[in-house]
């Protein structure tokens, strides 16, 4: 990383060292030299994702000023930051965040568990569950049912089944966001969708400003396609979006494109109220950025009370600004790889060009699956299903943890698939590789961050329950006391666990 994407300013740095000293020290904790805390502040809100890695920080005075304390003080933080990698600086371009080259790096490869592993491995890295049955049978045998037609012509349909399109279409107009079928590509899940819009908008060199942290597979196709990521910090907890850190990161890096999840956000779990999302939209058609919205979780509430905001596409009637991801993989099944574009009728069509270049179209059959879902309500009892069993999981395994690990911190979301928990000061990257030697894989906090960070994070997925949540408990445990006695190794690359 040799120069910096985003900029915090000292008055936020300030807010954000601040907020550090609620944390209670240990008994017989010795207070360190001014210089040393605040290096040790900084480094940890790098390491925590709450200011992006290659975030330009204050100059030495203007941050001085802020924190109350000497120039000589910060020159020496900053400088301590140095020595250990966590900050990089060039004459005129000022001084950067960044992560030591030994750290932890998000890997590539994220294969899944193979299938030989699985009678001995809890696999906490996919966040995906079983089909809800009989719907997919049903659904399935509906498509067979409605094949032949399709079966006589050369069964290409680049923008998809023209009945699938109306369908999609007609959804999104009972939402209240009038939609043509003109207006929606199908596509070989949302990561083809994501993929498609990134090789339109996104192409290489290009800024693509996400989420941090965001989902890791994301992340990942957007590096493979060379694209520079511009993270921009989550609020606290459950909150959604710091908007004037997006606005700001907006204005100052001019990405091409800005990919959120606002519904259930993977891996925070976090919902975005009305608000942030109308003020998020206005930011990005200020700036020409073109945002990507991923409704893929938006089904997902599990508690009976959740008002739902409405779509981030509601604040952009022109269509300019939004273009938005769904898919059947999250809300139904991950085995049914059907997403969907929803966009500009000219942003479709360009998409649709495309894809001449690429896969050419999505499976016919799965398609007219996923239209039996829809047009006989087996899709909203299917997810009913879905809902319980996710809920169920939650709850299972929030209990669960807490019972064998009461030092780990989270907050609870109220959809989704995902808990995101803080480590209780352990390495992410280690849990992971201490998990495998005693039987669980989780994924670790760096895969969803920016160059490593989010260290003392791992996602935990709602895909275990009952005595499986506990076990899985358990054996983190386990990982967790081999972390804390040095057994679980150092140094090289973190194991390579999939991640959904």
């Amino acid at each position: 990383m040799t120069q910096w994407t985003s900029a915090v300013g000292a008055g936020q740095l300030a807010r954000l060292l601040g907020s550090q000293q609620d944390r209670p020290a240990g008994p017989g904790t010795r207070r360190p030299p001014a210089y040393r805390a605040l290096a040790d502040g900084i480094r940890l809100l790098v390491l925590e994702g709450r200011v992006p890695v290659a975030a330009r920080l204050p100059a030495e005075r203007e941050l001085a000023l802020a924190l109350t304390v000497s120039r000589t003080t910060v020159a020496a933080a900053y400088e301590a930051l140095r020595a250990e990698g966590f900050l990089e600086s060039r004459r005129g371009a000022g001084s950067w965040t960044a992560v030591p080259a030994g750290n932890p790096l998000p890997a590539r490869g994220l294969e899944p568990l193979p299938p030989e592993a699985l009678g001995s491995m809890i696999d906490l890295g996919c966040a995906a569950l079983p089909a809800p049955e009989p719907w997919l049978t049903r659904a399935v045998q509906g498509a067979l049912e409605e094949l032949p037609p399709y079966a006589h012509t050369h069964g290409d349909y680049p923008a998809g089944l023209p009945a699938l399109r109306a369908m999609i279409a007609e959804r999104y107009t009972a939402r209240g966001i009038p939609t043509m079928p003109e207006q929606i590509m199908v596509t070989t899940g949302a990561m083809g969708a994501i993929d498609a819009i990134c090789h339109l908008f996104g192409g290489r060199g290009e800024r693509i400003a996400v989420e941090s942290p965001s989902y890791a597979n994301i992340l990942q196709l957007m590096r493979e396609a060379g694209a520079r990521l511009v993270p921009v910090a989550m609020a606290e907890g459950l909150t959604g979006w710091d908007v004037d850190r997006w606005r700001q990161v907006l204005r100052d890096a001019a990405p091409r494109v800005a990919y959120v999840v606002a519904d259930f956000h993977n891996p925070t779990g976090a919902l975005a109220d009305d608000d942030q999302r109308r003020r998020l939209v206005d930011a990005a058609r200020s700036a020409g950025t073109v945002l990507v919205a991923d409704e893929t979780m938006s089904e997902l509430w599990l508690d009976d009370d959740v008002e739902m905001p409405r779509p981030v596409c509601a604040f952009d009637p022109a269509g300019s600004t939004v273009v938005t991801v769904g898919s059947a993989s999250k809300a139904f099944w991950a085995g049914m790889r059907i997403g969907w574009v929803r966009a500009a009728p000219d942003v479709i069509r360009s998409l649709v060009a495309a894809r001449a270049y690429a896969d050419l179209g999505t499976p016919v059959l799965e398609q007219l699956a996923v239209n039996w879902l829809f047009s006989t309500g087996g899709w909203e009892q299917a997810v009913t299903v879905r809902r319980e069993q996710a809920r169920q999981n939650r709850d299972e395994l929030v209990a669960a943890v807490r019972g064998a690990l009461p030092d780990w911190e989270f907050e609870v979301p109220r959809g989704g698939l995902t808990l995101w928990v803080r480590t209780g000061g352990l390495s992410g990257s280690r849990l992971a590789e201490a998990g495998e030697r005693v039987g669980v894989r989780v994924p670790s906090g760096p895969r969803f961050g920016v160059d490593g960070a989010f260290e003392g994070y791992v996602r935990l997925p709602f895909t275990v329950g009952g005595a499986v949540a506990e076990e899985a408990a358990v054996r983190l445990a386990a990982a967790a006391r081999l972390v804390e006695s040095g057994g679980a190794g150092s140094g090289g690359e973190p194991p390579r666990t999939f991640v959904a």
